[in-house]
């Protein structure tokens, strides 16, 4: 937000002597003549619909803009002024439970996208200010002013913006107000309930802190052998129809962070939709609320204005920067960044840019390293703890890992979900592959699980991690000589790598006890297969014929996992030493 409406940009637009007019327009870039004092990244107003645009470039007498607006009916000769400022969004109460453009502006109620330009710098809602502050205090970038209660059960804080400090000379007393109403001056300067911020900038932070704590998603694959700790980054590569969206749904759903920011980049809108209402239907466990009410939806989905993709990515970190400045654990998902990196090569094509790789512009790496920069978990301006975690979807043309944003997110993220498309034809969801995936965090999340009363969960990923390669490097000799001629233990571990995907990676995204699971769940579930495996081995080892154990029923291990529920770890220790008790009877009997 944070731009004029189509009436003030043709106002400003035909001012004398800071009036620019269109020379020329190619897709969403814009070419404009006879601006004075503007600046790179400033906003203009073109046309007399004031449509937003972003300076690119600058010449003597000549500024180069892309458009964030369909520029369908634009013409040489139509006016274009400055507005002065960065593309800005206008960050306030009103975002939790919100649907916006890539631009930050609201989706909810009519379909604002259509009409070029129309914003609103008031929502027209009102707010019930509480203040938590006293007038005569020195107040800095950061400290609380007051709350304003939300219906989304997330305390929205009022901070006093970066960059403000002071006297608090006058704070409104429990009030109603709107999002640009004046509730303190600080320092001579006005504070509003929001505030704009640009989205290109990063919000300021006191000092980084160490990653420590994992971001618990519900999904074994991920929690167990390629967890994330919150502040860190990811990313989910695949192919078309190996499960991105569904994965990321699931993350919005199941995750425990306090704030969702789920940007939808260049994605199918009934996608989009469809996640819309579960989100609606799902109740938060930790409100009693709907998981919509905690999340912010930026939907730019692939029928919209290109360039408002390539600027939505920079909105989405600029809300979850803001609740992160609050104390709060945000979470940004970005779906998905290759249709972000496809704007820009759009976009750099039309102005004669120099190519690099596959016609991306050569600048993408250092784009992408400067997003995921943006994460991380950081002591804030108010002294508070609060973090951003950074996941981002990839789509590589093909399912071709090599093409080149798939390469450079590698390089910059700390945590690798790569999806397999031979997985996901086998209806192993999710289908991340443990060949390619990996995780900079799992040290640290291990000593995390070691104070929370688990010291065994680092050994036993690492345990997990290794029969799942041994399992796969067999593989290959059954297709040629068959399992009959592998060594007893060597068939047994072909069973154990079965059993971890079966039972404990494996999840149903669909089914109401297995689509989310509790870490105490997981690691009796772990457990239990590594104690199966262990007794099997056992029984090799006493004599018994390796297809005697093979035989033997199993079921019941592959089934705990949808018969207990997300946090059952009972029925699962239960199930474990019923499959035990009966593997040493099927000893005794040979």
């Amino acid at each position: 937000m944070g731009l004029s409406t189509p009436a003030e940009g043709v106002a400003r637009a035909t001012q004398g002597g800071s009036a620019g007019r269109v020379v020329r327009v190619s897709g969403p870039l814009v070419e404009v003549e006879g601006l004075e004092h503007v600046a790179m990244l400033d906003v203009l107003a073109i046309g007399h619909a004031g449509l937003a645009a972003e300076v690119v470039s600058v010449r003597p007498g000549l500024v180069t803009a892309q458009v964030y607006e369909y520029t369908g009916g634009l013409g040489v000769g139509d006016p274009a002024a400055s507005q002065g400022r960065p593309l800005s969004a206008q960050l306030g109460p009103s975002l939790l439970g919100g649907v916006f453009d890539g631009l930050l502006r609201p989706l909810t109620g009519r379909p604002v996208w259509l009409t070029p330009g129309s914003l609103e710098e008031n929502t027209g809602k009102t707010w019930g200010f509480v203040a938590g502050s006293s007038p005569g205090q020195v107040a800095g970038p950061g400290t609380v002013l007051g709350t304003v209660p939300t219906p989304s059960g997330v305390e929205h804080r009022v901070l006093v913006p970066p960059g403000v400090s002071g006297n608090l000379e006058w704070i409104a007393d429990d009030v109603e107000v709107t999002d640009t109403d004046t509730i303190a001056i600080v320092g001579g300067r006005e504070v509003a309930v929001s505030e704009l911020w640009p989205v290109r900038t990063a919000r300021p932070m006191r000092a980084r802190r160490e990653l420590s704590a994992p971001l618990l998603t519900g999904q074994r694959v991920l929690d167990l052998l390629f967890p994330i700790a919150k502040g860190a980054t990811a990313a989910v590569p695949g192919g078309f129809g190996t499960g991105k969206t569904v994965l990321l749904q699931q993350i919005v759903k199941w995750s425990e962070a306090d704030v969702i920011v789920f940007v939808g980049c260049g994605e199918r809108g009934n996608e989009l939709a469809d996640a819309l209402a579960d989100l609606a239907d799902l109740e938060d466990p930790r409100t009693g609320l709907t998981l919509l009410e905690r999340t912010v939806v930026i939907a730019n989905t692939s029928n919209m204005p290109v360039m408002a993709r390539e600027a939505s990515i920079y909105t989405g970190m600029t809300v979850a920067e803001f609740y992160r400045d609050m104390g709060y654990d945000a979470v940004l998902l970005a779906d998905s960044t290759s249709r972000w990196a496809e704007a820009l090569r759009e976009f750099s094509s039309r102005s004669g840019a120099l190519p690099a790789e596959e016609g991306y512009p050569a600048g993408l790496a250092s784009a992408l390293a400067a997003f995921y920069e943006r994460s991380g978990q950081v002591e804030t301006l108010g002294g508070k703890e609060g973090s951003v975690t950074a996941i981002g979807a990839v789509s590589p043309p093909g399912g071709d890992m090599t093409e080149p944003v798939t390469a450079h997110t590698e390089r910059f993220v700390r945590c690798l979900w790569s999806l397999d498309r031979d997985l996901a034809y086998a209806r192993h969801y999710p289908a991340i592959t443990w060949h390619r995936s990996f995780s900079r965090d799992a040290e640290a999340v291990g000593a995390w699980h070691a104070s929370a009363g688990r010291p065994g969960w680092a050994a036993d990923r690492a345990r997990a991690i290794a029969v799942l390669a041994e399992a796969d490097r067999l593989a290959p000799m059954v297709e040629l000589v068959g399992l009959a001629a592998l060594p007893g233990r060597e068939r047994t571990v072909l069973l154990a790598g079965r059993l971890l995907r079966e039972a404990v990676l494996q999840q149903s995204a669909l089914s109401a006890n297995d689509a989310t699971c509790a870490p105490q769940k997981q690691a009796a579930l772990l457990e239990m297969v590594l104690a199966v495996y262990d007794r099997c081995l056992s029984l090799i080892d006493q004599g018994v014929a390796p297809s005697v154990v093979e035989e033997s029923d199993l079921s019941g291990v592959t089934r705990v996992r949808d018969e207990a529920g997300p946090d059952d770890v009972a029925s699962v220790e239960q199930r474990r030493d019923e499959v035990l008790t009966a593997l040493e009877k099927l000893g005794e009997l040979s």
